[in-house]
């Protein structure tokens, strides 16, 4: 009983490694640029980092783009680029989606297209600090940003992707959502909510021509690390193996669209690391002893 039990354990977990640590291709079509009916991708937090690279490599295959942020000048002076290099059309909408107003005002642009293939829900931010210490109206505009605003772009848009029976939404996770160590705890619980959420979206939209992704980067050059919430920490220096490029990340999420892996993991390293963590009682111990590090 012992052997046979050792057998079914051994060959369980190499099935789970194996399906974690393949990247089969992606399953949703990206059509060709039909210029008297365009497809169009609607990306927030879009002015700078992986929202940027999704803007670049989005508008490089053809679609036209509804790029969403709070820096309007950012988002221009992108918009300008795209057009000039892709000859696209680029919308912008200057928005806080921590706040309540700029939310609807962009779920109400969602729900008037009636060409919309792609919605990137990237918009976000983290702090650094334990709970007690954190200022209170930040953790709930982090709250929104990561819950409400996505949960709620995204049911606008599901009614015109379900009736064409085409389109892609991609939430920008992390994989802090795997991860618990002080310091981050509304970061991790939104992002692990981001997850949960996609996956269990797309098990409600089997057979309607919707996909969801996920998408759970480690360490992205971008500037995550250098914005007020960061001014007082110094980060640890990583090395640079740990961390990929955001043209990387973009370019890895794209090509898995619809393969299946829902919650995807860009990276050899990272998808061993979230496999670890995944695992029953290794990923507890490997907490524990992080915690005695951070």
């Amino acid at each position: 009983m012992n052997k046979r039990f050792l057998f079914t354990f051994l060959a369980t977990s190499a099935l789970a490694a194996w399906a974690l640590l393949r990247t089969p291709p992606g399953r949703f079509v990206w059509r060709p640029r039909d210029p008297n009916a365009p497809h169009v991708a609607l990306i927030t937090g879009a002015s700078a980092g992986i929202g940027a690279e999704y803007a670049r490599q989005l508008a490089a295959r053809g679609f036209d783009l509804v790029l969403a942020a709070r820096r309007a000048d950012r988002l221009h002076e992108l918009a300008q680029s795209l057009m000039q290099t892709y000859r696209v059309h680029v919308e912008v909408v200057a928005a806080d989606l921590a706040q309540e107003a700029d939310v609807a005002r962009v779920e109400a642009r969602i729900r008037a297209m009636d060409n919309l293939a792609l919605l990137i829900n990237n918009a976000g931010f983290g702090t650094i600090g334990r709970l007690v210490n954190s200022d209170p109206v930040r953790q709930q505009e982090m709250v929104y940003l990561h819950v409400m605003a996505p949960m709620r772009l995204t049911q606008a848009a599901l009614p015109g992707m379900i009736t064409r029976g085409y389109g892609a939404i991609i939430n920008v996770s992390s994989v802090a959502g795997y991860v618990r160590l002080r310091g981050n705890v509304n970061y991790a619980a939104t992002k692990a909510y981001l997850t949960a959420f996609s996956e269990t979206l797309q098990n409600e939209l089997l057979g309607s021509g919707v996909f969801i992704q996920a998408l759970c980067p480690g360490f992205t050059r971008t500037e995550f690390h250098f914005t007020p919430e960061f001014k007082d920490h110094t980060p640890k220096p990583y090395p640079n193996f740990m961390w990929m490029s955001a043209q990387e990340v973009v370019r890895q999420s794209l090509d898995a669209l619809g393969n299946g892996q829902v919650a995807f993991v860009p990276g050899l390293l990272y998808r061993v690391m979230v496999l670890a963590l995944r695992t029953p009682v290794i990923g507890d111990n490997l907490m524990r002893a992080a915690s005695l590090l951070f």
